[in-house]
């Protein structure tokens, strides 16, 4: 056979393997919305980057009369390309072969690909759409998924790896997106859940829908197992290419600087974001957008836990990650959920050299039996311990409110804040005006010819003596007391003169967090 010969059977091969499972199945797939594992690779990368590995490996199953079965790629493609000229490592597993079944060759090239991510140190996006475990290959199938369990282990805070749920995402099959940086869903497409609908219907008697049981707003509002919620594939596309200008492409470099721009402040004016009455809310997304460069702010996490704000925006062209009290959802307080949000994010920047900002604003932690048994404590430590442990830059504005163990939490200068400033309107002490003229003043109060009007004179004692930023720049734990309009000011040069830090810890192999 002569050269022309082996070139066309080579173009035969490759027209059979671009097929998937045949044009029924990719017809199906198309009918209920979905692009094919070919389309979503196209779309994410840049035009004409995409190039493709394994497309010719063959499963080496037996039994079940799978040795007659011919399955194109194993029902997953692999290979490189960029995304804004950056390069990257992607797979994407295909549901018109085999359902996107994983079993070993499969398994094996997605795995082929995470070993490449990480010699290349580079990002690795996985895009999940299967059936879960190939059942006919029994053992070798769960073997497969812990490879794959394993590498997401070890190049967790080497590389970003980025998990995209575009169909149904089950059983031991959904760790693998839970051991990754940032989770992507899609409205109506998404399904991620470790016992199904008929499952559970049969163990427990309960009926639910796979939408309800795991659907895409399930796991942004309620679960948490999602990081971005979109309502097309076209959106969430873009939401990926977004995520990585934000985010540097290995732990070893920063994110790449963009043109340094000023905030759009007629829009974003602190002064008028502010409320004059202190107990009035108002919403912390603007403060962050009247700080950074072109008032942009990439908010992650949006639908969960919203009593905290976090996301990437830029300052000076610098990529910066923003941990913010909410004060519109219940007050800005720490709970259970909110802390966990705070604390993977603090982990995340910290393992890829971004600054942190933290801007306070809150009650402290939320109160309550469900709460308590919650486990708020330990929750709530896991911000006490990521705050601590990051070495990154951390830079804190306290804008207004910072009570008891909230105040500490929220990257105060006990938990090593590089640079920590204050508003004017900051409160900065063990409790609430109120309640600690209660306790301090309950006898005065009590034995008053006017209890109720010698508590507002008690309040208003506690008010004027502690409730300020005085007190605690008093002893250098602020140490600047600025207008709010210098904020930005402030966080550029602090970040300036952060930007070599270094800190040596103690020798340890690693810490243990209260997960």
């Amino acid at each position: 056979m002569g050269l022309k010969q082996k070139t066309a059977d080579l173009k035969k091969r490759m027209r059979e393997a671009v097929k998937g499972g045949g044009t029924k199945a990719i017809e199906k797939q198309k009918a209920i919305g979905k692009k094919t594992a070919r389309e979503r690779i196209l779309a994410i990368l840049d035009p004409k980057s995409f190039h493709e590995y394994d497309m010719f490996v063959k499963h080496a199953g037996t039994d079940f009369n799978m040795d007659k079965k011919f399955l194109p790629g194993d029902g997953v493609i692999t290979g490189t390309g960029t995304i804004s000229g950056h390069p990257v490592c992607i797979y994407a597993q295909d549901f018109t072969v085999a359902g996107g079944s994983l079993g070993w060759a499969h398994a094996k090239k997605i795995t082929k690909i995470m070993d490449h991510a990480m010699k290349l140190k580079i990002p690795i996006i996985g895009i999940n759409d299967s059936g879960g475990a190939r059942i006919q290959e029994g053992v070798n199938a769960l073997a497969g998924y812990g490879e794959i369990f394993y590498r997401n282990t070890q190049a967790s805070g080497v590389i970003p790896q980025i998990s995209v749920i575009l169909g149904p995402c089950a059983g031991g099959a959904v760790y693998s997106p839970a051991l990754t940086d940032f989770v992507f869903v899609v409205d109506g497409v998404s399904k991620m859940f470790i016992t199904g609908p008929e499952v559970i219907k049969t163990v427990l008697g309960e009926e639910i829908s796979m939408e309800d049981l795991g659907g895409a707003k399930v796991h942004s509002e309620i679960t948490g197992n999602a990081h971005f919620y979109a309502e097309s594939e076209e959106e969430c596309f873009y939401q990926i290419k977004e995520l990585v200008s934000f985010i540097p492409w290995n732990n070893e470099i920063k994110a790449t600087p963009y043109p340094k721009k000023s905030p759009k402040t007629r829009k974003f004016n602190i002064p008028d974001i502010i409320p004059a009455d202190p107990r009035q809310p108002y919403d912390v997304r603007h403060i962050v957008k009247a700080i950074t460069d072109d008032s942009e702010f990439f908010e992650i996490q949006e639908l969960f836990a919203a009593n905290i704000v976090i996301g990437f925006g830029r300052i000076s062209g610098q990529t910066v990650g923003f941990v913010a009290n909410q004060p519109l959802v219940l007050a800005g307080v720490l709970d259970v959920d909110s802390s966990d949000k705070a604390a993977r994010f603090i982990r995340y920047c910290d393992s890829f050299n971004i600054p942190l900002v933290t801007l306070v604003d809150l009650p402290g932690y939320l109160p309550g039996v469900d709460q308590e048994h919650a486990g708020v404590i330990r929750h709530g430590a896991k911000l006490l311990y990521a705050y601590s442990e990051a070495t990154v830059p951390k830079i804190t504005v306290i804008m207004r409110k910072a009570y008891g163990g909230g105040y500490i939490a929220m990257c105060s200068a006990h938990l090593r804040a590089d640079f920590v400033c204050a508003w004017p309107t900051a409160e900065i002490a063990v409790m609430g005006p109120e309640g600690a003229a209660n306790i301090i003043f309950r006898n005065e109060i009590k034995n008053a010819e006017n209890p109720e009007e010698m508590r507002k004179q008690k309040v208003k004692e506690y008010k004027n003596k502690f409730a300020n930023p005085y007190v605690a720049a008093a002893y250098g734990y602020v140490d600047a007391v600025i207008e709010p309009y210098e904020t930005r000011k402030f966080i550029v040069h602090a970040l300036e003169v952060s930007d070599h830090k270094d800190i040596i810890g103690p020798k340890k192999k690693h810490g243990i967090p209260p997960f």
